[in-house]
């Protein structure tokens, strides 16, 4: 499996610059998801891996050498594409084998990796079926599947689980994690679903208007948030935002906004001590909240509505004219319509700045 290395790569499409030239570096053996939201670049950054898009500046480099006018068949990548693209007038084992007909491979060969790759993904009873006849999970367990029998080095995934429902995309997701835990290949992986980013990526790359915002582990990136659109588009529900200041009294920080006053924590004292009467955002995900209000800093809540979600529930509150959502257990129940004063553990507290966006 090579080392991928993206140098500078841009892409216009005419006067419309969708990728500012982006540096990355893909490791050997590395699951590596895409995410962002819808326009971000992140598909044509992947299409251009591929050879679907010619790149309009830079070079990509596979091992050190420069694949960039390579044609996507002298790549040694495979590619699920979000829409299946299977051929309807054949059948399963047909489709999943179509590349090794096309490269000649001996009958043999190909049948021991088309049952092989059935049985991995559950399908090996579908493969005198046509297309027309399997269920949507199923079509995309066969288009992964014929990227697998291909033994690529390299395998891109394009959105494959959009078109499902809920529950199968769940199930899929579980699927697509033992898959990578068993197949020792580069996958990169495109999505706009930040759920499926963390369970998946072994290293999630955030992108947004064509430009890479962090990357690293989903633990790093959901506790380290580099700036405040990063914290905002990892984790579910989604972390709070609340306008306010920093100001100073007693010698102690503390930030206050309208509905709230919070103090800082003494870790973060003295890194944003220059910070001092600054406009910021007070960054607070819903699960930093308890219900005791002893507990951490008090904050008074009106409970607009309550989601039940089993264990837990999802709170959706107003602190002043901002709405702020709340993750508490739901073996302690808060009605809808109900004032409660929460806490707020200050050690998970977030300080952005408000022009910029950077985290303090």
């Amino acid at each position: 499996m090579p080392e991928i290395v993206f140098d500078k790569v841009e892409k216009s499409f005419g006067s419309v610059k969708v990728l500012p030239p982006i540096d990355l570096t893909l490791a050997d053996g590395e699951f590596t998801v895409l995410v962002g939201p819808s326009g971000c670049g992140k598909s044509t950054t992947l299409r251009i891996l591929a050879g679907l898009e010619s790149l309009s500046g830079g070079e990509i480099y596979f091992d050190g050498t420069p694949i960039s006018r390579l044609e996507p068949k002298e790549r040694d990548i495979a590619m699920v594409f979000q829409d299946y693209a299977l051929y309807p007038h054949m059948n399963i084992a047909q489709n999943m084998s179509f590349a090794l007909r096309l490269a000649k491979a001996p009958k043999a060969e190909i049948d021991e990796k088309v049952q092989r790759v059935g049985k991995m993904l559950g399908i090996a009873h579908l493969l005198n079926r046509k297309p027309a006849e399997l269920s949507g999970g199923q079509r995309q367990r066969v288009a992964m599947g014929r990227a697998l029998v291909r033994d690529a080095g390299t395998f891109l995934f394009d959105e494959p689980l959009s078109n499902l429902d809920a529950k199968l995309r769940g199930k899929m997701r579980t699927e697509l994690a033992e898959m990578r835990d068993s197949i020792d290949k580069n996958m990169v992986y495109v999505t706009h679903d930040q759920v499926e980013a963390m369970t998946l990526g072994d290293r999630i790359v955030v992108m947004k208007d064509g430009i890479i915002q962090q990357q690293g582990t989903p633990e790093e990136l959901f506790k380290s948030p580099v700036n405040q659109f990063v914290a905002g588009f990892i984790g579910s529900p989604p972390m709070n935002f609340l306008e306010g200041e920093l100001i100073e009294e007693k010698g102690k920080l503390w930030i206050r906004g309208e509905g709230f006053l919070v103090p800082i924590a003494k870790d973060a004292q003295s890194r944003l001590q220059d910070a001092s009467d600054r406009k910021v955002i007070a960054g607070i995900r819903p699960s930093s909240f308890t219900t005791d209000p002893t507990i951490g800093a008090p904050i008074d809540l009106q409970v607009i509505v309550s989601e039940y979600l089993g264990a837990l529930s999802v709170l959706a509150t107003k602190c002043g004219e901002n709405e702020v959502l709340v993750e508490v257990p739901s073996a302690s129940p808060i009605p809808s319509g109900a004032a409660h004063t929460f806490g707020i553990n200050t050690e998970d507290l977030m300080i952005f700045d408000r022009a910029s966006g950077v985290r303090l």
